[in-house]
């Protein structure tokens, strides 16, 4: 299956995929942090119509953390909801979109499911919504205990974004397993 992982530049999810014998690549403006297919470009220069799209758009814009400066950027605010809604209506038949709590809820539809970290072996809080076209919810695969706010709580600085942006391995384990069985 050919998979795009969309707005992804750590490569968990592409390499989780690509364990399980899929054509995976990713695609961000920034550079992969592991080594191998990514597009370092903006995802309308790749197009889409994969077999399967997973897309992780930008948040800051979008959550319900960042709620308090929506009146002050609105045009910002504009620009990510009408991303999201172009990730949403692309023709792929297999979508998942990624983002935390937040507008797209009112603005979009409710998500279709919303997963923990310790639904998954990782014994964190961060709740993550996941809108589906013609993909089933995951099924929590490690139920841990420990219910910790680490991305919450990460020390302010120039980096804390990437930290809290990227997909932990056994969610990215998860949707490989799940949505793209045996390659």
């Amino acid at each position: 299956m050919r998979v795009l992982i969309a707005c992804e530049f750590s490569g968990i999810v592409r390499e989780a995929f690509k364990t399980k014998g899929h054509d995976a690549w990713s695609c961000d403006l920034l550079p992969t942090e592991i080594p191998g297919n990514h597009f370092q470009m903006p995802i309308q220069a790749v197009g889409l119509h994969w077999d399967l799209l997973i897309a992780f758009p930008p948040c800051t814009h979008l959550a319900v953390s960042g709620a308090r400066w929506f009146k002050n950027k609105l045009n910002e605010q504009m620009a990510a909801i009408e991303f999201f809604m172009w990730l949403s209506h692309d023709q792929t038949y297999k979508i998942a979109i990624e983002n935390p709590v937040g507008i797209m809820s009112t603005v979009y539809r409710k998500p279709d499911q919303i997963i923990q970290p310790w639904q998954f072996g990782h014994g964190e809080i961060k709740a993550t919504c996941l809108w589906l076209k013609n993909l089933p919810k995951l099924i929590p695969t490690n139920i841990v205990s420990g219910r910790t706010a680490r991305v919450h709580r990460a020390t302010p600085g120039p980096d804390r974004w990437k930290e809290r942006s990227r997909t932990l391995p056994g969610i990215a384990e998860a949707m490989a397993d799940q949505w793209g069985g045996s390659g």
